[in-house]
């Protein structure tokens, strides 16, 4: 028992010399700063990438897909503010909150090192675990701050350097040509395309009449969730709430909460919604950017033509496949949903942005959700 406590202490004054060493987060109030460490709000030290003091690091139950990368997300706000919790939508966030996420890749298992191969895979044994990220395990692509200033929120993106040493400004984007490479061997190259700031309104505009943009995650029921800390694990909302960085939550048993997408104890549908709710969800909703269409995907969307249930387009095109309706209950491959998911050409491919790969176990799951449906279409020619 000595000995564990002893170990105990002497990580907590290791990680509390690296906190030291970082300046405090620093909150700019206005413009864009060069470079990600200006923020101070993750930092590479020491071959990790470490988050500061005061910031806490979460998850969500599903996230959204962007060419397979991981994600470390973290959240910082000043002394004596807390966020408002809302059972529904994002929370109201106080001004000078900084949100930052990481995106990045573990390095291939297999094969020759190479600077722009990075690992296809789901093992999250090599991500942040409250402790950093050990850089000889992962690479670096960007890392996005949003941050709420007077004037509403500000979306800024990062792309890590050549030595992963820290992150530039990068507001018209970027392309960065890597190859993926599966635990077997497989290899698939791909464009993944850092957006620039005007694409960030796509996602993260809420109110498609004012544009204003908001965090997509945060939200309970994304959040509803244990995380695994350095000092051991604990539900998330409990945990904001614990330091001071949420108000009014109930206890996270009261507070909604989306399935796992990949939890196999979760009932079908729940994981099928819970996946179009995160990555669908913020456009096709009655405010969003795809309001026009008819479809909503978000997790509140009743389960008949809302969701696309033998629900013809709007617009006919490329985009449909010739298929007559958004879902055929029994038939994926009569669906237009599947065929737009399961594509990677800009003039049909769903969601529009944020990927140029396909899902693959995305789109398995939202065809066998779509198979497991009862019911029949009846089409007008």
């Amino acid at each position: 028992m000595f000995c564990k406590h002893a170990l105990w202490l002497v990580s907590l004054l290791l990680l509390s010399a690296c906190h030291r060493e970082m300046p405090p987060v620093a909150f700019h109030a206005q413009g864009r700063p060069a470079k990600l460490s200006d923020w101070h709000v993750v930092e590479v030290r020491d071959g990790k990438l470490m988050i500061n003091q005061g910031v806490v690091p979460y998850d969500l139950n599903t996230p959204l897909f962007t060419d397979y990368a991981h994600k470390l997300r973290t959240i910082w706000m000043p002394q004596g503010v807390s966020a408002k919790y809302d059972a529904t939508d994002t929370f109201d966030f106080p001004v000078g909150t900084i949100i930052s996420k990481t995106f990045f890749y573990p390095v291939p298992k297999l094969g020759a090192p190479d600077a722009k191969a990075v690992a296809r895979t789901y093992d999250t044994s090599r991500d942040f675990a409250g402790q950093g990220l050990d850089m000889s395990q992962v690479h670096l692509i960007e890392t996005r701050i949003l941050v709420r200033r007077i004037d509403g929120w500000v979306a800024i993106p990062y792309v890590w350097n050549d030595a992963q040493t820290d992150a530039e400004l990068a507001r018209t984007g970027v392309v960065l040509p890597l190859t993926l490479v599966a635990d077997n061997g497989d290899r698939e190259a791909f464009n993944y395309v850092v957006p620039d700031e005007s694409q960030c309104v796509s996602c993260h505009a809420q109110d498609w009449i004012s544009r204003k943009i908001h965090p997509i995650g945060l939200k309970a029921r994304h959040i509803n969730r244990d995380y695994r800390y350095a000092d051991g694990e604990r539900n998330e909302l409990d945990e904001l709430m614990k330091v001071g960085y949420l108000a009014g939550a109930p206890a996270a048993a009261q507070a909604p909460r989306n399935a796992s997408w990949v939890d196999p104890q979760a009932p079908l549908d729940a994981r099928a919604r819970a996946y179009l709710d995160i990555n669908c969800g913020h456009c096709h909703n009655p405010k969003g950017a795809a309001n026009t269409t008819g479809l909503t995907l978000d997790v509140s969307a009743a389960e008949d033509r809302h969701i696309g249930l033998c629900k013809p387009p709007v617009a006919a095109g490329r985009g449909t496949g010739d298929h007559f309706f958004d879902i055929v209950p029994g038939k994926p491959d009569d669906s237009i949903l599947p065929y737009r998911m399961a594509s990677s050409d800009p003039g049909v491919m769903m969601p529009e942005i944020g990927r140029s790969t396909v899902h693959r176990e995305g789109v398995a799951l939202i065809r066998a959700w779509i198979a497991a449906q009862q019911g029949n279409c009846v089409a007008i020619h």
